[in-house]
């Protein structure tokens, strides 16, 4: 990734994909980044018989639309970060968005998409060109919801990071430091001491007074100070406050996301198989959050 490495961001004209836009939109201007819009059109026809059920203009016709998306969105960003420098271009894309945006996100900075899109009815909070992305993209894919109305005040509260102590969760730290850097907020930074709920692994006939809590907790809080002590070395202006939990890392991250304006996860955890794209604490906030999430791979 180089210095102009774009933020690209993935419009359809959906509601959810224009609050990429804007959440993207202003990443880019904190990050001094040139913002890329990407949009897609169906697959042109294959076959002669397809061509010949489809109108020569159903294709202009489509390209015309894309492009007015596109210059909307364009002007959506602009209006959005308030005059601010942005430098923008735009790609109509031809074929599958999936497909597109991984292509685009192999130089990028950062992927942004919408956490549904138009025609996505999931039945959950997350679509599949959403999931998908967010699975396989090279870089950091942030998946947007819960933003306010253009003319609403910005989205306010800390950033809120997953810290397991493995290698996994490295880089998520790193992108968590910087994000509450940029914005200007608190860090809260959460570690469970296990990826289960401790009552299905302890004995039955321990006790909470019989179990050595106190020695586990504070083994825990140095793990989670070891994995935070550089960062905070690297932004002394971060405040950080530590949320050190037995057990059930998604549940805590969920509470604390409340009035948060964004989590951060890695894309896999301690005890994740390498051939899993997400992990299962990843892959249950990207369905169960209520604010903007970024998932960053290691």
């Amino acid at each position: 990734m180089t210095t102009d490495s774009p933020i690209v961001v993935g419009v359809d004209g959906s509601a959810h994909s224009l609050d990429a836009v804007r959440w993207a939109a202003d990443a880019a201007v904190h990050r001094r980044a040139p913002l890329l819009l990407v949009s897609s059109l169906p697959t042109a026809p294959g076959t002669f018989s397809d061509a010949v059920n489809l109108s020569a203009g159903a294709f202009s016709g489509m390209e015309y639309a894309g492009a007015q998306r596109l210059a909307a969105a364009a002007e959506l960003a602009r209006r959005s970060v308030r005059g601010n420098h942005l430098t923008l271009r735009t790609v109509l894309h031809h074929g599958s968005a999936v497909p597109a945006l991984l292509d685009a996100a192999k130089s990028a900075r950062m992927l942004v998409v919408g956490s549904r899109g138009l025609g996505e009815f999931t039945g959950g909070l997350v679509g599949s060109v959403s999931a998908a992305v967010a699975g396989h993209a090279a870089c950091p894919v942030a998946v947007i919801r819960g933003m306010p109305e253009p003319d609403a005040p910005p989205l306010e509260g800390p950033v809120v990071v997953g810290v397991d102590g493995s290698p996994n969760s490295e880089p998520a730290i790193a992108a968590a430091f910087e994000e509450a850097s940029l914005r200007g907020v608190d860090l809260i930074a959460v570690h469970a001491w296990s990826d289960f709920s401790l009552l299905t692994v302890a004995p039955a006939d321990l006790s909470d007074n019989e179990l050595p809590w106190s020695a586990i907790e504070s083994a825990e809080q140095a793990v989670l100070s070891e994995s935070l002590a550089g960062w905070k070395d690297k932004y002394p202006e971060v405040s950080v406050r530590k949320a050190v939990v037995r057990d059930r890392p998604v549940h805590h991250l969920l509470q604390q996301s409340q009035g948060a304006q964004l989590v951060v996860t890695g894309s896999r955890g301690r005890g994740g198989f390498t051939s899993l794209l997400l992990g299962s604490t990843s892959r249950a906030l990207l369905h169960a959050l209520t604010c903007p999430l970024l998932i960053v791979r290691r």
